[in-house]
């Protein structure tokens, strides 16, 4: 049974999204400002945290801030519909998704499940590699971890699965819808820049090659592209 930490100041509203995940099968725990669920969330009880944007005394993207120096623990962020800077400032500060509010109950439980299935170690086919590799750039899926020329990289689980299926299919373009639906287990929409971020901040989270490129290549109007060396 999942854990969820539900970080929002609208009390009405975390009273129904609360009762839904419960039936829904989730455990639940709410907390209705940024500091107080700052401090659950580093308790390490939880297994993903819902967060909103807009709240009192530390807001969510301050939240997520303050969180991703001591966690990698999957965050869902709920922002105001249409507001994208809020969007593209949290999914670059490492939250593994977003649904704009208001959000059905439904489509909320939808996201969790997707985000902690792809979050956890996958069960591979025993022909499937255990070990991927890519000049400097290695990765263990099932324990998810990855390192680069042996120094270990930090990965938020979204960030991790849009990098396994690159390394999976290195030297060939995979499409960002491709990459959408393995990654974050939904079909890319429109104007979606989810994937386009979260690629920017592999970047700067790996290293360059020795010729000074990156080893992941936006291919125009195609998707991205993993170097094999």
């Amino acid at each position: 049974m999942a854990r969820v930490l539900l970080i929002d100041d609208d009390v009405e509203l975390v009273e129904m999204l609360k009762e839904y995940l419960e039936q829904d099968g989730f455990t639940v725990h709410a907390a209705h400002d940024g500091q107080q669920g700052l401090v659950a969330a580093l308790t390490g009880h939880f297994d993903i945290a819902v967060l909103d944007v807009m709240m009192p005394k530390v807001d969510g993207v301050d939240t997520l801030r303050r969180l991703r120096r001591d966690s990698q623990m999957p965050v869902l962020m709920l922002t105001a519909k249409g507001d994208d800077m809020d969007r593209i400032l949290g999914l670059e500060l490492g939250a593994d998704d977003y649904v704009p509010k208001p959000c059905t109950p439904r489509e909320l439980s939808a996201r969790l499940r997707a985000i902690l299935r792809r979050a956890r170690p996958a069960q591979e086919d025993s022909d499937a590699p255990s070990h991927l590799v890519a000049g400097p750039l290695e990765m263990w899926p099932e324990q998810r971890r990855a390192q680069w020329s042996g120094t270990p990289v930090e990965l938020t689980s979204t960030e991790f699965n849009l990098l396994e299926v690159l390394l999976r299919n290195a030297g060939k373009t995979v499409s960002k819808n491709e990459l959408s639906e393995k990654a974050l287990g939904r079909p890319l929409a429109r104007f979606d820049r989810n994937v386009d971020v979260h690629m920017s901040s592999l970047r700067q989270k790996l290293g360059v090659l020795p010729d000074g490129r990156s080893c992941i290549q936006t291919v125009h109007r195609q998707g991205y592209l993993l170097l094999k060396a």
